[in-house]
């Protein structure tokens, strides 16, 4: 008898020690903490953008940072050196070039010095900025792209093929540019309604994307086909989705039938039920996921809240592990994030925020830190991780081939050392939009002037346009009859009689 009441005990007491050890799961980010820049490393004096647009507001590399904010007429944002922290001039220069507010800005992941735009004015503009930063407002772009004929609202760059961009707008098209050209090569139409979020996996040869109609899709981003769609989230919130690195899992944010936050983990290949999902809170803002695939953690900051939650990401169930959560009393108005080749090994830090504080004018960098004592290289902690060279050209993967990123070790200090040429033939003209498999009609790229004083612009551009074409037709014709006329000459005095004639005359 008191061998089986024994036996009993010992039974009880290995499933208490698997439950605490389910709770109490070793892992070296369970003391993950954020640390907030000191106020003289921060950035002042910023009019951050008051648009009602869900967006980021803020993109960031090793070299610069890039702050949409408000303008008196049209829209711009500002680009300053990361090392010119404290109060900023109100008189500082700008990027200006849009007439209608700026959406969205993007860094190109190749080249520190070049980064794209959208707006309100239905363009995506791409513009370089000196390593010195701007002396005088930025006008005049690399080039603008026209194919959109509602205002642009996202915008991606391929994350191995250099110069491939992606842009969403609110005629619920995709537009896949080939920025060497300026041209459109893929049109995507499978959408219904108001395209929320875009994300690539890791060797960009899939695109998944959220949308109004509360599906989530995964396309073909050369093709525009869709390979694979399930429901989403039932809410009619902004829902948000990205890859869980080399997996083929991916996760969304957005909200329930209850207004409830949640975030879904999928299986790419079954989009019929979630693998896993967790409600957060009741709060009314968008949430923003940002994922490490190197240290497999998952960060989620919602609009107009004060904390960013993190978990850790593991290919059993339950899927994920709650870790910590960063708070502070200041709401977030926008989030920007550091790549990690701009990270500060020593301190252990794995991932840096730009946080936005729109009633303070002020971007607060909020480093994530692994507690080490040494401050010797973690090698666990820092795996080699895709770099600043592509892998592909973009006509490699326009035409059909997909390779993994080129990685590079964080070991040592980042420096700016590949800085590639600029490969852009910058059209003079608005270029035209070519698909090869739906086709589009050129009409579909102007923008239905609204007022009366829109419509006589228009026709006075387009007269101006017609009227360059019909002189350049002219002096290409001149400089046709020129030719014409000394091909003649040349003829003549290479035919048969006219060199007898010649030889004659010396003889």
């Amino acid at each position: 008898m008191m061998q089986g009441f024994a036996a009993d005990i010992c039974a009880k007491g290995e499933a208490l020690i698997a439950q605490m050890s389910w709770k109490l799961r070793s892992s070296k980010f369970r003391h993950v903490y954020g640390s907030p820049a000191r106020r003289e490393r921060c950035y002042e004096g910023l009019r951050i953008s008051r648009s009602a647009h869900e967006g980021e507001f803020c993109a960031v590399n090793p070299k610069f940072l890039a702050v949409v904010t408000d303008a008196a007429c049209g829209g711009c944002f500002t680009v300053i050196r990361l090392d010119e922290t404290g109060k900023i001039d109100p008189m500082m220069p700008k990027v200006i070039g849009h007439q209608g507010a700026v959406l969205d800005v993007k860094w190109n992941p190749f080249n520190d010095n070049v980064i794209a735009s959208c707006s309100e004015d239905t363009s995506v503009r791409i513009w370089y900025i000196p390593d010195d930063g701007l002396e005088d407002n930025l006008s005049e772009p690399l080039m603008s792209l026209y194919g959109h004929h509602r205002r642009v609202t996202n915008i991606l760059w391929h994350p191995t093929a250099e110069n491939i961009l992606l842009s969403s707008a609110y005629d619920h098209k995709i537009l896949v540019w080939n920025v060497n050209t300026g041209q459109a090569v893929t049109i995507i139409t499978c959408h219904t309604d108001t395209i929320y979020s875009m994300a690539f996996n890791t060797d960009g040869s899939l695109l998944a994307t959220t949308c109004k109609d509360r599906r989530l899709r995964v396309i073909d981003p050369r093709t525009g086909s869709v390979t694979r769609e399930g429901q989403c989230h039932t809410g009619l919130k902004a829902s948000k989705v990205l890859f869980l690195g080399t997996s083929k899992r991916l996760l969304t944010t957005g909200f329930n039938k209850l207004s409830k936050r949640e975030f879904r983990i999928w299986e790419m290949d079954d989009l019929s039920r979630p693998l896993a999902h967790a409600d957060l809170d009741t709060a009314s803002g968008t949430m923003f996921p940002f994922y490490d695939s190197d240290t497999h953690m998952l960060f989620i900051a919602g609009k107009g809240d004060g904390n960013i939650r993190y978990y850790e990401i593991v290919t059993e169930k339950p899927y994920f592990y709650d870790l910590a959560e960063y708070k502070s009393s200041f709401p977030q108005r926008g989030l920007g994030f550091m790549p990690k080749r701009g990270l500060n090994t020593k301190r252990c830090e794995i991932f840096r925020f730009y946080k936005l504080h729109s009633a303070r004018g002020l971007c607060e960098p909020v480093s994530m830190i692994v507690p080490r004592r040494s401050e010797q290289f973690q090698e666990d902690i820092y795996p080699d991780t895709p770099g600043c060279r592509p892998s592909l050209s973009a006509e490699e993967w326009l035409s059909g081939y997909n390779r993994p990123p080129v990685l590079m070790s964080l070991r040592g200090h980042y420096s700016p050392s590949y800085t590639p040429k600029l490969h852009l033939n910058v059209p003079t003209t608005k270029p035209t939009i070519t698909n090869g498999h739906d086709g589009m009609d050129p009409a579909d790229n102007l923008r239905s002037p609204k007022t009366e004083n829109e419509l006589r612009s228009m026709v006075f551009r387009q007269e101006g346009e017609i009227r360059n074409l019909r002189e350049e037709l002219k002096s290409r014709d001149v400089r046709i009859r020129q030719l014409e006329l000394e091909l003649q000459n040349y003829k003549k005095r290479e035919s048969p009689d006219n060199r007898d004639r010649e030889e004659s005359m010396e003889i």
